[in-house]
């Protein structure tokens, strides 16, 4: 089974940028959280983009659905910024026959309290189980796109009912 990890950026990828404790989009950070959990699966990582999800707009959305419509492999992980992941998500739900999983981190993979691994983990384990469909897995759970929404305030996902 091959698992296709598209990265768009978003605070997993963050990294600080200069002096004055400023956070940017920098390379895609699971390329080395997957070495270190050793994992043993047959996984792509491709770099769509690195933006902020706040910046994210619908032609954004729309490449993400075409290299999703592109790819060979049925099992897709794309990592994703959590402020707007589930508009990501719903735009991606035409995407048919493939299991569809986004996922991202409430803090920058780099700091060592950062939730990046265990989301990282769950969504791997998620998508490998899943049929077609698209998917959110934050913080130990599995959201459907249709049915999730980010809570700000808690710093959360909450399903819409």
């Amino acid at each position: 089974m091959k698992i296709q990890v598209f990265c768009v950026g978003g605070t997993i990828d963050k990294i600080y940028f200069d002096a004055k404790s400023k956070y940017e989009v920098g390379a895609p950070a699971i390329g080395k959280m997957l070495n270190q959990i050793a994992v043993n699966l047959d996984i792509e990582v491709t770099s769509l983009m690195a933006k902020d999800s706040l910046e994210m707009t619908d032609a954004d959305r729309q490449a993400i659905a075409e290299a999703v419509a592109a790819c060979d492999a049925d099992k897709i992980i794309i990592t994703h910024g959590t402020d707007t992941m589930p508009e990501t998500a719903r735009s991606l739900s035409n995407s048919s026959n493939k299991a569809i999983v986004l996922t991202g981190a409430l803090a920058p993979a780099i700091f060592k309290d950062s939730d990046a691994m265990f989301n990282v983990g769950g969504a791997l384990a998620a998508v490998q189980a899943l049929e077609s469909g698209v998917y959110i897995v934050m913080n130990g759970e599995l959201f459907d796109a249709t049915n999730v929404r980010k809570d700000v305030e808690n710093n959360c996902f909450r399903r819409l009912s």
